[in-house]
């Protein structure tokens, strides 16, 4: 069920304003009507921590603490399925049947293909790039003057 009038039991979309505090919610609106955006890959849920004004504070997933608008809706409860995670595909052909196709290691190839290609034997590689030579982990990509970085109220934890 939806709508401001429905009861706030699992499964109901409701606007945030009307979740009790401490609930568990999944498929959140980022503004009204848009359609929900965050918490919905299998086994997520965000947490309504406390209201202000026409805002409500939402923990994340990652984390992170950010603001919402109360008009937006959101789904009570987490989203199924959360052993997803744990499964293991167990053989190449399985991959394969999901259309991914093999990849092969930057380390293995030729410097003329890949910065960590080359060298004498097994040859560790350096730091991890891309094939373009971009870092490829621990690289910040979220544009610093971001229109949104006034709504996060506090950023992920570092693992």
């Amino acid at each position: 069920m939806s709508g401001p009038t429905a009861a706030p039991e699992v499964g109901n979309a409701l606007p945030l304003s009307v979740i009790p505090i401490g609930t568990v919610v999944h498929n959140i609106e980022l503004r009204p009507g848009q359609g929900a955006k965050m918490a919905r890959s299998a086994g997520t849920f965000a947490q309504l921590v406390s209201r202000e004004e026409n805002y409500a504070i939402i923990k994340m997933p990652s984390g992170e603490v950010r603001k919402i608008l109360s008009a937006c809706k959101a789904t009570i409860g987490s989203v199924g399925n959360s052993d997803h995670a744990l499964e293991q595909s167990g053989k190449a052909g399985r991959s394969r049947w999901l259309g991914r196709r093999p990849r092969t290691r930057g380390v293995v190839k030729n410097p003329v293909d890949h910065p960590m290609g080359g060298g004498e034997g097994r040859a560790s590689g350096g730091h991890p790039r891309s094939a373009k030579g971009l870092y490829s982990k621990g690289l910040k990509t979220r544009a610093p003057k971001k229109h949104s970085s006034k709504y996060i109220v506090e950023r992920r934890k570092k693992k």
